[in-house]
């Protein structure tokens, strides 16, 4: 058993070194803005990457506000040993790693400081069997602060896709997740505007009720939008997000060029 602090750290990297390099691509999913639906997002890149035949995983890192478990229906607890940590598969077959789904009840709290949210993070990567993925999505939470950097300093990122809202304040608070992300060298692939339009029941038009995200100047291409559609809502409630069916096509194209 390792004692000594520097070569636990050096254990841990080469265990995450480890770990990723039986991942083929490695994206993380953020904005820096709460709210606009990031792990929405995320579960529905998954879904449809799953539904191309591609073997999926996403690493949910979200820690004080998981919501991955709950979109896809998950109350399975992870099987541990002394090998690492096995994520749980959801109706389609992608891995699932979230602390959600390790704490006793949905609704307890994780209160924890700066380090000890960095310390689960890096450990999460040490520690979770993956095995070999076509794709492994990385759902990040608010911020540019402790889980971004240390994910971002301990695994290579194939690319970083940004979600944000058509609104202008969240425009202006996801610039600060493209600016972290250029310090820290992590090639950003494009915006997808969640929220981005709703169609009309009775005319079928095309609604911009929160505004013209082209109107907010992110400098980043719009790669892929997602609509206001009450039946996102009702299958993330249900657990069953992964029956939405939603051309991401663009997004696809993207990520098989990587």
């Amino acid at each position: 058993m390792v004692s000594n602090p520097q070569e636990q750290m050096k254990v841990q990297k080469m265990n995450i070194e480890e770990r990723m390099s039986k991942i083929g691509k490695k994206i993380a999913i953020g904005s820096g803005k709460g709210g606009v639906g990031k792990s929405v997002v995320t579960s529905l890149i998954a879904s449809y990457l799953a539904k191309q035949g591609k073997n999926v995983g996403i690493l949910d890192l979200d820690i004080t506000g998981p919501s991955i478990p709950m979109m896809f229906g998950i109350n399975e607890k992870p099987m541990g040993g002394g090998s690492g940590i096995m994520p749980v598969l959801t109706e389609s077959g992608i891995k699932i790693m979230s602390i959600g789904l390790l704490l006793p009840k949905n609704e307890d709290a994780v209160i924890w400081r700066g380090p000890m949210i960095s310390n689960a993070v890096s450990q999460f990567l040490a520690d979770i069997i993956w095995d070999e993925l076509d794709y492994l999505l990385f759902d990040l939470p608010p911020g540019t602060s402790d889980v971004q950097l240390t994910l971002m300093q301990n695994v290579k990122l194939d690319g970083f896709l940004v979600v944000t809202s058509p609104q202008i304040l969240a425009a202006t608070i996801v610039k600060k997740a493209i600016s972290m992300a250029k310090e820290l060298n992590v090639r950003i692939l494009g915006v997808v505007e969640n929220m981005s339009y709703a169609i009309c029941p009775d005319c079928g038009n095309k609604l911009k009720v929160f505004g013209n995200g082209e109107d907010n100047k992110i400098g980043i291409p719009i790669v892929g939008t997602i609509p206001i559609d009450p039946q996102i809502s009702k299958l993330c409630d249900e657990g069953k997000i992964e029956e939405y069916e939603i051309d991401l096509g663009g997004i696809y194209k993207i990520l098989e060029g990587l």
